[in-house]
C-alpha cells in the first residue's frame, strides 16, 4: 500500500477516534481553523517524556492555571515550579523547563521557533521534543517517534531486530510514512494508534486501520514485537537520610544541588548514595532513632535509604527549618515523601 493511502486511512480513523487531552486541539477544531498553542504543546511534551498521559493531566491543568503562557512561567519562582513538579519525576525536566521558558520569553518575545532546527536551539529541547512541537504546533512534516510509534512501525514492517538497536531503522520507517498533508494530526494519530489499538499486549488487530498492510499480523507475530534486548540487572545503592522535627513542628529541609538526581528539589539532609554508604555527618547533634528504610527505583539503580529521626531545636549545620504552616509534603519528590510518610508518626507529624 502506498504511504499516502496509509496516512489517509490513519487520518480517517483519527478523525473518528482521536483521544481528548487538555493540551490537544482535536481534528474537527483544527479543520475549522483553531491552531494549537505552541506553549501548551511544548509544556505537554516536556511533561510526557517518560511519563504516562494519565499521570500528566492533573499537572498540566495545574501548571496552565498558575502560568497560562510562557511569560508567566518565565517569571515564576524556581522553588514554586519545582514544588508543583514534585511527584512527576525526572526533575531535570523542570529545571530545563524554566531555562527554556525564560529564553523564549526574554530573547524571542514569547514566540517559539516554528521549525525543528530552531526549536533545537532552545535549552533542554532535544530531537524528540523539537520534532513533536514542530509537527503538532506548526504542522511541519517531522516524524515524531515515541515508544508507541516504534511499536507500530515494528509491527507494520515486521522488524524483528531488538530494541534499542532497532531504533534508527524504526525512526527511518516512521519518517518515510510522515505525510506532507496534516502532519500534526498524523503525528498524534500514529501515537494514538499505538496507545489504544496497537498496544504492547493483546493488540486489537481486528479494528486497526492498518490491519491489511501490517506485515507482523500477516506472519502471526504482532504481539511479539517489538523485541527487546535483555536488560542488565540494576545495581543497588544505599544512603542515609535524616528527618528532624523541631518541637514547634518545623521540619529540617535542604535544597539539593542543582545537578544530579532530584536536583533543585527539597529533601532531607543525608549522605550521598553509593554501593556502600559514604562517610557523612548528621546535620546536627541529636538522639537519633532508627525509623526504618524506604526503597525507591530510579532509571538506572535501586535505592535503599535508611532513615534516622530526631526531635531537636539545635542549630543545623546544613539545611533550614521550614515552619509547619509553610511545609507542604506535596512539594517533596516521591522518594522524600515516602520518607516523610514513614517518619511523621514517630516524630509527631
Amino acid at each position: 500500500m502506498r504511504d499516502a493511502a496509509l496516512s489517509d486511512d490513519l487520518l480517517a480513523w483519527y478523525d473518528a477516534h482521536a483521544r481528548e487531552m487538555p493540551w490537544r486541539v482535536g481534528p474537527a477544531a483544527r479543520a475549522a481553523g483553531t491552531r494549537p498553542d505552541p506553549y501548551r504543546v511544548w509544556l505537554s511534551e516536556v511533561m510526557l517524556q517518560q511519563t504516562t498521559v494519565a499521570a500528566v493531566g492533573a499537572y498540566f491543568r495545574r501548571f496552565t492555571a498558575l502560568w497560562p503562557d510562557v511569560h508567566a512561567l518565565a517569571g515564576a519562582e524556581d522553588a514554586q515550579v519545582m514544588g508543583e513538579w514534585a511527584g512527576l519525576g525526572y526533575y531535570a525536566r523542570a529545571r530545563n523547563l524554566l531555562k527554556c521558558a525564560r529564553t523564549v520569553s526574554r530573547e524571542l518575545d514569547g514566540r517559539f521557533p516554528d521549525t525543528r532546527e530552531g526549536l533545537l536551539r532552545l535549552p533542554g529541547v532535544g530531537p524528540y521534543t523539537a520534532s513533536a512541537v514542530a509537527a503538532i504546533a506548526f504542522d511541519r512534516a517531522e516524524a515524531v517517534v515515541d515508544g508507541n510509534v516504534e511499536r507500530v512501525m515494528a509491527r507494520l514492517h515486521d522488524v524483528r531486530d531488538p530494541l534499542p538497536g532497532a531504533k534508527p531503522r524504526l525512526a527511518a520507517l516512521a519518517a518515510g510514512h510522515t505525510p506532507a498533508r496534516r502532519p500534526g494530526d498524523y503525528a498524534q494519530a500514529v501515537m494514538d494508534l499505538g496507545a489504544t489499538i496497537c498496544t504492547p499486549r493483546r493488540p486489537a488487530c481486528g479494528i486497526c486501520p492498518w490491519m491489511g498492510p501490517c506485515a507482523a499480523r500477516a506472519e502471526g507475530v504482532a504481539a511479539e514485537l517489538p523485541r527487546k534486548a535483555p536488560k542488565r540487572a540494576k545495581p543497588v545503592r544505599h544512603g542515609v537520610a535524616y528527618l528532624v522535627r523541631r518541637p514547634d513542628g518545623a521540619w529540617l529541609l535542604e535544597t539539593r544541588a542543582p545537578r544530579g538526581l532530584l536536583g533543585g528539589m527539597q529533601g532531607w539532609p543525608g549522605s550521598d548514595w553509593a554501593e556502600v554508604v559514604p562517610d557523612h555527618a548528621p546535620p546536627l547533634e541529636a538522639a537519633w532513632q532508627d525509623l526504618g528504610e524506604v526503597r525507591h527505583t530510579f532509571t538506572h539503580f535501586h535505592l535503599r535509604l535508611s532513615l534516622r529521626g530526631a526531635v531537636s531545636q539545635a542549630a543545623p549545620a546544613r539545611g533550614r527549618f521550614v515552619p509547619a504552616e509553610a511545609f507542604r509534603p506535596s512539594d517533596l519528590p516521591t522518594l522524600m515523601r515516602k520518607a516523610y510518610d514513614l517518619a511523621r508518626g514517630p516524630l509527631g507529624g
